[in-house]
């Protein structure tokens, strides 16, 4: 019903009924430390090898990295940002008309996660949005705002540029063909999801989105520039903030890339003898030298918080799975094969903070 949306009310005094999280479950968010370190990559140096290079290291060490300098402006970055506020703030009954629980439909308005699994709400509203093919999706997008379609439309097509770029980064520095992973993915889908977070009465007892990583390929985040609350694990024991950078991008990668075919070639055959040579640091490659990152958004009493993720998937007909030969002699690869409309499915029939999806795959032929 809409009127779970938590942005039909200004401001709560206290957090309602089907929040608070348990005990052992909540932010702790005096031990979130900050990194000086994490990766910031300007994409318009003109020395292209270290880029790469750059990319190729932040998706081994942090699976997650900042970009400047990506070539989507300041104004339009600005104006994203002040059309999705301007949604949210607009009367109930409008955003009614859009309010959908059904994971399924392809443009909702909706809150939390997902309603009817979660026993534990989250402190999240969300439009999502399918922006790829951009023709077909646009007609059913919200008209009010008035400048809702122009601007956030606008805005896809510069991401999908951008994340398209990333992935032949990626790739190359992989040492393949700068169009593989693109390719291994199929045609694909885009995404997204505006996410608004209201101010929280209770910020220490529950989070904007619990421990999660993301089930698609490739991430692209426009963060709140006033208001931080992204946190991401390090270590596997370990959150820090990743606080806003004046009109920088986060890149985290999806599950997709920590499962993602390789071709039988050469260039593969280079890449076992690196991993083989440094085993003790990273798992081979398509069985998961990458890693998606877990990440969460937490609240806070003070500022309501805007961020908007570009989600690039592979098409729901692409087979994601280990090349046979970045499996050694008499192993079994870590996950078996599966389409994406199979992972996605099993992503979305379960709650946010179940174990790992790609745990459900894991070792089975």
């Amino acid at each position: 019903m809409a009127n779970q949306l938590l942005s039909t009310v200004a401001y709560r005094d206290s957090l309602p009924e089907g929040y608070a999280r348990p005990e052992h479950d909540r932010p702790r968010l005096a031990d979130v430390r900050t990194d000086t370190n994490i990766p910031l990559i300007d994409l318009a140096s003109p020395d292209r090898h270290r880029v790469i290079a750059e990319i190729d290291q932040a998706c081994r060490t942090y699976g997650f990295f900042q970009v400047i300098n990506h070539g989507i402006s300041e104004e339009l970055l600005e104006k994203v940002m002040a059309v999705g506020l301007e949604f949210f703030r607009l009367p109930p009954e409008e955003k009614a008309k859009l309010y959908s629980d059904e994971p399924s439909k392809k443009i909702r308005l909706s809150t939390s996660f997902n309603v009817r699994k979660e026993t534990v709400h989250n402190w999240r509203d969300y439009l999502r949005l399918h922006c790829h093919p951009l023709e077909e999706f646009l007609p059913d997008w919200p008209s009010n705002p008035e400048t809702f379609k122009e601007i956030i439309s606008a805005y896809c097509r510069e991401v999908r540029l951008l994340g398209l770029r990333l992935l032949g980064a990626i790739s190359l520095g992989l040492g393949l063909e700068a169009d593989y992973v693109e390719k291994a993915l199929g045609e694909q889908e885009q995404h997204m999801a505006v996410n608004y977070y209201p101010r929280c009465p209770e910020p220490d007892l529950t989070f904007g989105l619990p421990k999660h990583t993301d089930p698609n390929a490739l991430t692209i985040l426009l963060m709140d520039p006033h208001v931080s609350g992204l946190q991401v694990l390090r270590d596997g024991a370990k959150w820090i903030a990743v606080d806003p950078r004046p009109n920088a991008l986060v890149i985290n990668l999806g599950d997709q890339l920590q499962v993602i075919n390789l071709p039988e070639s050469p260039s593969a055959t280079n890449i076992i003898k690196v991993l083989t040579d440094s085993r003790k640091h990273v798992q081979a490659l398509s069985n998961g030298a990458y890693k998606s990152v877990w990440h969460r958004a937490v609240v806070n009493a003070a500022q309501e918080r805007l961020s908007v993720a570009s989600f690039l998937c592979p098409c729901n007909s692409a087979v994601i799975g280990p090349a046979a030969k970045l499996v050694g002699d008499g192993e079994d690869p870590v996950y078996r094969s599966y389409t994406y409309d199979e992972y996605y499915k099993r992503f979305w029939s379960r709650n946010l903070d179940q174990e790992h999806c790609l745990e459900l795959f894991r070792g089975q032929h």
